[in-house]
């Protein structure tokens, strides 16, 4: 059975309909130094643990989710509405 995410608008759905777009960072303020974008785009750490990733569901409501996965488990620990 394929993994389930339970998306807060459409109930449990599988995995396959939403796409997963990265890490949901905070971007440097228009006003930041060179090197605080450069190390935005290019300097990130990858965690081990949770962490909050921007996710689509593209085949279903269409809304924008942010997830929190285990990147170690893959275990899917909460999703909320971006808008939320």
């Amino acid at each position: 059975m394929a993994s389930l995410i339970s998306c807060p608008h459409c109930g449990p759905r599988p995995r396959e309909e939403f796409s997963v777009r990265g890490a949901a960072l905070t971007r440097p303020a228009p006003e930041a130094s060179r090197a605080e974008g450069f190390a935005y785009v290019y300097l990130r750490d990858n965690p081990r643990g949770l962490l909050d990733e921007w996710w689509r569901h593209g085949s279903g409501c269409g809304r924008w989710l942010v997830v929190t996965r285990n990147t170690l488990t893959h275990e899917v620990v909460a999703v909320r509405d971006v808008g939320a």
